[in-house]
């Protein structure tokens, strides 16, 4: 399985404290495991999977794509629910 990564994600991967970072490890590794655990959207975000987790007690949502046929998983945007929808768009 392909695995990419946006730089909007690399980006948000940066800033996080190593034990946050190993909280979103467990998070891509379930994903990898179920891929249609995220919520797939709707409207202009049609196609894109929303996962919510927990990050040091906060809520975190991770936007993804996943391809079954050519087995492509993408990393797409990491953050907190204010303005996470609008930043995607």
């Amino acid at each position: 399985m392909t695995i990419l990564q946006t730089p909007t994600f690399a980006r948000a991967v940066k800033r996080l404290h190593p034990n946050q970072k190993a909280d979103l490890d467990a998070a891509v590794r379930l994903l990898l495991e179920a891929p249609e655990a995220g919520e797939l959207k709707k409207g202009d975000l049609a196609g894109i999977r929303v996962y919510k987790f927990r990050i040091s007690n906060q809520i975190t949502l991770l936007a993804y794509t996943y391809v079954e046929r050519i087995l492509m998983f993408t990393l797409l945007a990491l953050g907190a629910h204010e303005n996470f929808y609008r930043d995607i768009k």
